[in-house]
């Protein structure tokens, strides 16, 4: 089977992926897929550090913006999503360049693993948020813990959403959650990727473009952007974006506008942290440090002989 060849830019939250991803978009004549779980929503522009269309440079980017913030969006639907931008884009004679920081969404992707999805399943789901309510997380969690003991062990007892999915896949199809996701990871994947990943060896430098990007996304209108998207989605999975629900606070006049910022930063940065964690379980990623390069253009010189050397086979 000839699988599609595509380039990969992880790394953390601010660390730089959106111009290096660019920058190789147009060395190798492609177009970018985000791989970002929260760009995917429209509206969500300051919040999401969506690139912008200067950004963009004339690259194409795709599944940035698609979204609306009620709709449920899923890991799932991400992989077919991202199947047929991939496709369109191969079917133009361009290379795919996947760009993004939602581990989960990449690698399920990449690996071609395959999820439980029936037609059938809100009326279990909706029996299972009535038990919920009237018994506890706890019934549900030590159910799941006599069925499937392994999905259970690896899901915090007072996770319900992740409780509830679990239990759902199993009264459906009789299946457990461990047993699909071990048959679907026997599925071959249909993609061959090159992993340029882009960190900082002195973890304080990506801490401190941290912080400086969130100064600037509150000078370029995160607040009002925060305001505007509680008034229309006030109780959406969306909300959970950070850089929303740390203003909240001052919104809603319990906080000061300094204590929300600096919950914030630290918020961002802890998210980048397991970010790096996540990340640094694939042995397939070529690091990049642009703490390690006198400026942009060596460390992009060398993600492009990487991907060249790739491109070649070798």
């Amino acid at each position: 089977m000839k699988k599609t060849k595509i380039i990969v830019v992880v790394g953390p939250t601010a660390s730089g992926k959106t111009a290096l991803g660019i920058h190789l978009a147009q060395k190798f004549g492609g177009e970018v897929v985000s791989g970002d779980s929260m760009q995917i929503y429209e509206n969500m522009d300051i919040a999401t550090a969506k690139p912008t269309k200067e950004e963009m440079q004339g690259v194409k980017h795709h599944l940035i913006g698609f979204v609306k913030p009620e709709n449920e969006y899923s890991v799932a639907s991400f992989c077919l999503d991202a199947k047929k931008a991939v496709e369109e884009i191969e079917a133009k004679g361009k290379i795919p360049v996947l760009v993004g920081g939602t581990g989960l969404y990449i690698d399920s992707f990449i690996n071609n693993i395959t999820f439980f999805d029936n037609a059938n399943s809100k009326a279990v789901r909706e029996k299972l948020y009535e038990e919920l309510n009237e018994f506890g997380v706890e019934k549900l969690y030590n159910e799941l813990l006599s069925v499937d003991s392994e999905a259970a062990k690896k899901i915090h007892p007072n996770n319900e959403v992740r409780v509830i999915r679990a239990l759902e896949i199993y009264r459906l199809t009789g299946e457990t959650l461990t047993e699909q996701n071990k048959r679907s990871r026997d599925n071959e994947s249909i993609y061959d990727p090159v992993y340029i990943g882009i960190a900082y060896k002195d973890r304080e430098k990506l801490y401190k473009r941290i912080n400086t990007r969130v100064d600037l996304m509150l000078e370029a209108g995160l607040l009002e952007e925060t305001r505007e998207f509680y008034k229309k989605y006030p109780s959406q999975t969306a909300v959970n974006a950070i850089g929303y629900k740390e203003l909240k606070p001052f919104i809603d006049g319990e906080k000061s506008l300094d204590e929300c910022v600096e919950h914030l930063k630290q918020s961002t940065r802890r998210y980048a942290k397991r970010q790096l964690t996540w990340f640094n379980k694939n042995e397939k990623i070529n690091w990049v440090y642009p703490d390690l390069y006198s400026n942009s253009e060596e460390l992009f010189n060398e993600a492009e002989r990487l991907v060249e050397k790739f491109l070649k086979g070798e």
